[in-house]
């Protein structure tokens, strides 16, 4: 996906919705395509991060979690699939630097990617767009795993 591609992107469209690897300049497009006053739009950055709970810190800042989060996997899951403090009619998520996670703790950043794949399919169910958008290098593209 390039800037230009970003056009194309339904974001009101909850069949279109998931998680997708885009490149770091994709982000402010996508981010500027979303209508504010009915979706919220949660940018994290994950530069430098390398743990779940320097994860879990910066997503609970991001995305105005509620006080009483439980800074585990679990709390996050419901947190992520019910998003009723934030009373919108979709959600974008926007992750930069995520190989800083990834290549920090791997099963990390996967569990993180399983938690909203699963809650991109709850929200489909319900009909509501929701998407998650981390960005990668150019080069994360070109690997092949043989």
């Amino acid at each position: 996906m390039s800037a230009h591609d970003t056009d194309i992107i339904d974001l009101t469209d909850p069949a279109r919705g998931g998680v997708f690897f885009v490149i770091e300049e994709d982000l402010d497009p996508l981010a500027a395509s979303a209508d504010p006053q009915s979706m919220f739009i949660g940018r994290t950055s994950l530069k430098g991060c390398d743990s779940k709970e320097e994860l879990l810190r910066r997503l609970a800042a991001s995305w105005q979690l509620p006080a009483t989060f439980g800074d585990n996997w679990d709390a996050l899951a419901d947190c992520v699939r019910d998003f009723a403090w934030l009373k919108a009619q979709g959600y974008l998520l926007l992750f930069d630097h995520a190989d800083d996670l990834r290549n920090a703790n791997e099963d990390d950043f996967d569990t993180l990617l399983d938690i909203l794949d699963e809650a991109a399919e709850g929200w489909l169910d319900d009909g509501v767009p929701f998407f998650a958008f981390f960005a990668l290098p150019e080069s994360a593209f070109n690997d092949t795993d043989d």
